[in-house]
């Protein structure tokens, strides 16, 4: 699942939660399938095409340093993780200045029901469709999102608390190309106790 895209398309992958609702476990290193939660989610995004990934961690960044295997990745820290993901995204998207990369693809590490097959397939509408896309699951808008670098300053500005990029893709909506992943992944969170449940 490779193109001429890789290096032009960075994988965001947002990673910086504490798991309020779970007892103030941090996300990224719940256990699914014997690994963290953000191995997991930088393997989906490598398998499916972004040779480059950056992971903004938050909560216990430590912690995940230590116990996660994350070769290659850009590990960025946002000091200001508690105020929402909207913050994690403004320190992930400034992380991209300078790399010579024409988009991102962010990704969420708390929905482990997206994989590769949802991220090749929102990668591949960048230029063919524009510079706006999001995977659509029976026509809701959900993740991944890709943001050509024209955006990056609009979605910086935007993402304020807990909604990311919700108002600036809702103010584009006629702009922004919806690709059903609904056949190839679950858009599931890890968010309460009893969510755990879908982890293995």
């Amino acid at each position: 699942m490779t193109d001429t895209h890789d290096d032009r398309i960075a994988g965001l992958l947002l990673a910086a939660g504490g798991g309020r609702r779970l007892g103030g476990r941090p996300k990224a290193l719940l256990t699914h399938r014997g690994r963290p939660l953000v191995e997991h989610a930088v393997a989906a995004l490598r398998a499916g095409g972004c040779s480059r990934v950056h992971v903004v961690l938050g909560a216990a960044a430590d912690t995940v340093r230590a116990r996660a295997v994350l070769p290659g990745c850009e590990l960025v820290e946002n000091p200001h993780w508690a105020r929402g993901m909207g913050s994690s995204l403004r320190a992930g998207l400034a992380s991209l200045a300078g790399t010579g990369a024409r988009a991102v693809l962010v990704s969420l590490v708390d929905q482990p029901g997206i994989g590769a097959a949802a991220v090749a397939r929102v990668r591949c509408a960048y230029g063919s469709s524009g510079s706006l896309a999001a995977a659509s699951y029976d026509g809701r808008r959900g993740h991944p999102v890709l943001f050509g670098a024209d955006h990056w300053a609009g979605v910086a500005a935007a993402a304020t608390g807990d909604r990311g990029a919700r108002a600036y893709l809702a103010a584009r909506a006629a702009e922004v190309t919806l690709v059903e992943c609904g056949d190839v992944a679950l858009p599931y969170d890890i968010d309460t106790e009893a969510d755990l449940a879908r982890l293995e």
